[in-house]
C-alpha cells in the first residue's frame, strides 16, 4: 500500500484573526471555522496526515496587554506562560471547529493540540539584537523608567509611541517531538508549535526554562515538518503567490521556482522583512533538510495549491 502524503500546514495570523477586525472571541472562532473547513477538505480528498501550526501574534499581543493593565490587581504573567495560554486557546478553538468540519463531513479522525515547547541557544546572537515588537505603546517617559526599571530594550515604534522589544531565535529542537511524532503516525491531526512554540533554554543546572523571547513561527514549522519527515510544507498565507516586485507596476507571480532561483531573489531583497521573508526561508530550510516541496498559497487554494494548480511550488 502507497503512503500517504503528509502534510505540515502552516497558518498565517489571518487563520483565526481577520486583518481590520478586533478579533474578539467570537469573531476567532468564525474565523477559525472558516480556515479549518479547507482543511477538512483536505482529508476528505485524500490529505489525511497533516500536522498543522499556526501564527499568534495578536493573540499574544493581547494576552500581554491584559497583563500589562491588570499588574496592579493581580500577578503578571511572563512571556513564555503567555504563549502557554494562546497555544492552549488557540489550539481549543482549532481543534474544536476542525472536529466539528470533519464530522459534517462524517469523518471521525481524532485531533489533539500539544503545547509546545522549543530549545534555542540562549547563547544565540539574536539575544543581542532584540528585533521582535510586542505588547503595548508607551510614551517616551514611561518607557525610559520601564529600561530603567526591568531592564527592557524599548524602541519608537515609526513615531507610534515606543515599544518593547524582544529577541528571536532560531529553534534548534522540540521538546514534545516524540509525543508529537506518535500521534501524528497514530493518524491524528496534530496542532503544535502555535506562536512559534514556547522558547526555552538549559541552565547550568540541567533545567530548561522559559525565556522572554519569540520564535518565528515559519522557521518553527520547517524544522516541525523535518523531524515527522513530512512530505510537504504547505505555508498558507494572505495571498495565492509568492510574488516578485509586489505591488509594484512589475509585479509577477512565481509559480515554479527551484530553490537556487529562491535564494537568488531573497538575496536581492524580493521579499518584504516581516511577511513574505520568513516563509520563504522556512521553505528553503524544509528543503536543504531533505523535504521534498514545498508551497506557498492562501487558504481557500489550498487543495488546487496540493494539485499543483496554484500556489509558489519551491523544489530542489
Amino acid at each position: 500500500m502507497a503512503k500517504k502524503p503528509s502534510i505540515v500546514i502552516a497558518l498565517g495570523g489571518n487563520a483565526i484573526s481577520k486583518p481590520g477586525k478586533r478579533a474578539g472571541i467570537t469573531d476567532q472562532f468564525y474565523a477559525a471555522n472558516e480556515s479549518m473547513q479547507h482543511v477538512a477538505e483536505l482529508v476528505v480528498n485524500g490529505y489525511e496526515n497533516i500536522l498543522i501550526t499556526h501564527g499568534n501574534g495578536p493573540q499574544v499581543g493581547a494576552a500581554i496587554l491584559r497583563s500589562e493593565l491588570s499588574q496592579n490587581v493581580v500577578y503578571p504573567h511572563p512571556m513564555d506562560v503567555n504563549d502557554a495560554e494562546t497555544q492552549g486557546s488557540m489550539g481549543y478553538m482549532l481543534q474544536q471547529v476542525l472536529y466539528n468540519s470533519l464530522r459534517e463531513r462524517g469523518i471521525k479522525k481524532p485531533v489533539a493540540t500539544i503545547v509546545t515547547q522549543v530549545v534555542v541557544d540562549v547563547n544565540d546572537p539574536a539575544f543581542e539584537c532584540p528585533c521582535k515588537p510586542v505588547g503595548r505603546f508607551y510614551n517616551e517617559g514611561e518607557a525610559k523608567e520601564l529600561m530603567a526599571g526591568k531592564g527592557w530594550t524599548m524602541q519608537d515604534d515609526a513615531g507610534r509611541g515606543w515599544r518593547r522589544y524582544v529577541p528571536s531565535p532560531r529553534p534548534i529542537h522540540v521538546l514534545e517531538i516524540e509525543t508529537i511524532r506518535h500521534l501524528f503516525d497514530k493518524g491524528y491531526i496534530v496542532i503544535a508549535g502555535g506562536g512559534g512554540g514556547i522558547p526555552v533554554g538549559l541552565n547550568r543546572h540541567n533545567k530548561y526554562y522559559g525565556l522572554e523571547a519569540v520564535i518565528d513561527k515559519d522557521r518553527t514549522s520547517a524544522l516541525l515538518a523535518h523531524s515527522i519527515e513530512a512530505d510537504t510544507l504547505l505555508v498558507m498565507t494572505a495571498v495565492e503567490y509568492a510574488f516578485l516586485g509586489f505591488r509594484t507596476p512589475e509585479q509577477k507571480a512565481l509559480t515554479k521556482v527551484t530553490s537556487t532561483e529562491m535564494q537568488g531573489y531573497l538575496k536581492a531583497g524580493e521579499f518584504a522583512k516581516g511577511s513574505m521573508k520568513p516563509k520563504v526561508e522556512a521553505c528553503l530550510s524544509f528543503l536543504e533538510s531533505g523535504g521534498n516541496r514545498a508551497i506557498i498559497t492562501s487558504i481557500p487554494n489550498s487543495l488546487l495549491a496540493l494539485r499543483g494548480k496554484t500556489g509558489t511550488h519551491i523544489k530542489k
